[in-house]
């Protein structure tokens, strides 16, 4: 850098260049170029005297204006939502105060259909969630691709965004992915796997060890979580029997009881029980007691949290619980179909299920499950 005083004369012969510059600048807009080095010239006072001081700058264009967007992403959308199960049920409650959330926070319109954890109800309900003709419907998967996919394919072709939670639905959801087809929920094969294994390690149990999964393998996509539980106890040499729920137990799981206490009667020697159903997790204790057995008698684990498995991980009841957050099954998706409609956004696809809970960690959780959040 140098620097030397100025003379009239050059201050006469600065002013003509910038207005010169700034004429041309005015009538020719330069294009955007990219960054570079210049020298420039400034005009700084120096011990009293004004001087011209040169230098070598970088040059960046200008950034582009932010636009921004106002109101609610939500406002003037239309939503049917499934929650699930029964009105007032453990699991969907959480399922269903996601939603509302996520319906008050973006303003949207949502009316909710409860199914009762029936495959058939809930196809039967797609058809008048889309006879309501809304912008969106996020329904449960538990049916399956074959049982919705003509019903779906109907609703994508009127414009109506459809999208999953709680059970995948993988070939609808790869066919309308572009068009926001999402999901939220758990990965479920990997989910039992998961459970399976956790319980495994914590226990040590194996070869000559006999386990009882109650769940519903025979439910399509949905059935994958309980064999990934059967999986992982047969893969630890444990023997493994399974029961089917039935459609009394999985709208109303205490009418599963006497099933229970029946099995435990026949096989006294169980070591370790599954229940692959929130609503069953939930009532655990309820199934124990009636069986005549104590809380560390058997290691119970199950899937889902809520106030009645909390009080039971405590009392010794439950052991272990894989928490996939179902209150994110309900606020994401209404979420999804706000952003598809307002700004074209194709299907997220979230995975909510990887947590455990247990007598060591759900203190930490308990007020989050006392509001039905966890």
């Amino acid at each position: 850098m140098e620097s030397r005083k100025l003379s009239r004369r050059d201050f006469v012969h600065m002013s003509a260049l910038t207005a010169a510059g700034a004429l041309l600048a005015g009538c020719c807009p330069a294009a955007p170029t990219a960054p570079e080095k210049v020298v420039v010239t400034e005009i700084v006072e120096k011990e009293g005297e004004k001087v011209e001081v040169t230098k070598v700058v970088q040059v960046t264009t200008e950034p582009e204006e932010v636009v921004t967007v106002g109101g609610r992403i939500g406002e003037g959308i239309s939503i049917v939502f499934f929650p699930g199960g029964p009105a007032g049920g453990p699991f969907c409650t959480v399922v269903y105060n996601g939603a509302v959330q996520a319906a008050s926070d973006l303003g949207a319109d949502v009316d909710y259909f409860f199914s009762d954890w029936i495959n058939e109800k809930m196809v039967t309900q797609f058809q008048e969630a889309m006879a309501l003709n809304p912008d969106g419907i996020c329904v449960m998967g538990h049916p399956g691709d074959d049982a919705f996919e003509a019903l779906i394919d109907e609703a994508e072709g009127k414009g109506i965004i459809v999208t999953s939670q709680n059970t995948t639905l993988p070939r609808l959801e790869a066919r309308y992915k572009g068009v926001g087809f999402g999901y939220v929920g758990q990965e479920l094969y990997p989910s039992g796997l998961l459970l399976g294994e956790e319980a495994i390690r914590r226990t040590g149990f194996g070869a000559g060890d006999r386990a009882m999964v109650w769940g519903l393998l025979s439910a399509p996509t949905r059935g994958l979580r309980t064999k990934g539980v059967i999986d992982a106890l047969e893969a630890a040499g444990m023997t493994v029997d399974y029961i089917e729920i039935d459609d009394a137990t999985n709208s109303d799981p205490v009418a599963g009881t006497a099933t229970f206490t029946g099995y435990v009667s026949s096989n006294p020697d169980v070591k370790l029980v599954c229940t692959d159903h929130g609503g069953l997790t939930s009532t655990l204790e309820t199934y124990l007691t009636a069986a005549g057995v104590g809380p560390d008698d058997i290691y119970g684990i199950g899937f889902d949290l809520s106030s009645a498995t909390l009080e039971a991980i405590r009392g010794g009841w439950t052991d272990l619980v894989l928490d996939q957050q179902p209150y994110l099954q309900g606020y994401l998706p209404i979420v999804q179909v706000c952003l598809t409609k307002k700004y074209k956004f194709s299907g997220l696809h979230t995975d909510t299920g990887s947590g455990f809970a247990h007598k060591d960690n759900v203190e930490d959780l308990a007020p989050l499950v006392e509001e039905q959040i966890r």
